[in-house]
């Protein structure tokens, strides 16, 4: 909460003293809850529902936070980026996703594992209502979510007409295609020949059955959509791996 809720607080108080009226904000799919099978793909006038984890339960707040600020009459105009889950690195392997002790997300432990700093990837549940019975996501590569942002300024940019209409947008950013982490397991092994060793696991508490997201009204409005292939996006990520643990082992040399 301090992190998440009050820096929002403090940066919309900041922009209101020195006068900045444009704020893209990051918000995440994990407002949409687990979205009933008649919403998926998912809208963004899909009911938010209950998150399933204190970070998604923030984010929700988050997005109240700003709608107000607008409704009271706060000189904002902000876009809010609903990302579905980044994966992937910079091409050139400087720039990447390096997790501060065991990583929660799937990409980097999946490298990890395969980069022998850990035993196994752990597939949470395979009994999950899905074709393989695995958890399905939206993945959208870092390097189309970048550009995502430089499309919600230019958005912004487009709407600029001052203080006297304060306005909010809201977009999914994502891939608009779902994908298990089974299917998600197989696509990094073809793009990298290297084997992820796995084992099937119990389910994780918090873990959404399936999402992904229609991107059509955010593409329309941003003129932007996701253009990196799944298989690109591992390969990069793998890279970046790489180049960690070379960066390492000059460091302990």
């Amino acid at each position: 909460y301090d992190n998440n809720i009050n820096s929002l607080i403090t940066l919309l108080r900041c922009m209101e003293r020195y006068g900045v009226q444009q704020l893209v904000f990051s918000s995440s799919c994990t407002v949409y809850g687990q979205p009933t099978a008649e919403h998926l793909p998912i809208t963004e006038s899909a009911p938010r529902q209950d998150a399933t984890s204190p970070y998604g339960n923030t984010k929700r707040i988050n997005e109240d936070i700003i709608t107000d600020s607008v409704r009271s009459g706060m000189p904002l105009q902000a876009v809010i980026l609903r990302y579905f889950n980044p994966i992937g690195a910079h091409p050139s392997a400087l720039i990447g996703e390096e997790p501060v002790g065991t990583p929660q997300n799937l990409i980097p432990f999946l490298t990890q594992t395969v980069a022998g700093l850990r035993k196994e990837l752990v597939v949470f549940g395979n009994d999950y209502n899905t074709p393989d019975g695995t958890c399905i996501r939206d993945y959208i590569d870092v390097m189309d979510l970048a550009q995502a942002h430089l499309a919600a300024l230019r958005r912004l940019h487009r709407n600029d007409v001052g203080a006297a209409t304060p306005a909010h947008y809201i977009y999914n950013v994502g891939m608009g295609r779902g994908l298990s982490v089974l299917e998600l397991i197989q696509a990094f092994e073809r793009a990298t020949g290297r084997k992820v060793p796995y084992r099937i696991g119990d389910r994780r508490a918090g873990d959404i059955e399936q999402i992904w997201a229609d991107t059509s009204y955010g593409e329309q409005e941003l003129q932007w959509h996701a253009e990196i292939p799944i298989e690109e996006s591992l390969r990069r990520a793998w890279h970046w791996q790489e180049a960690l643990d070379k960066r390492d082992k000059t460091t302990n040399n």
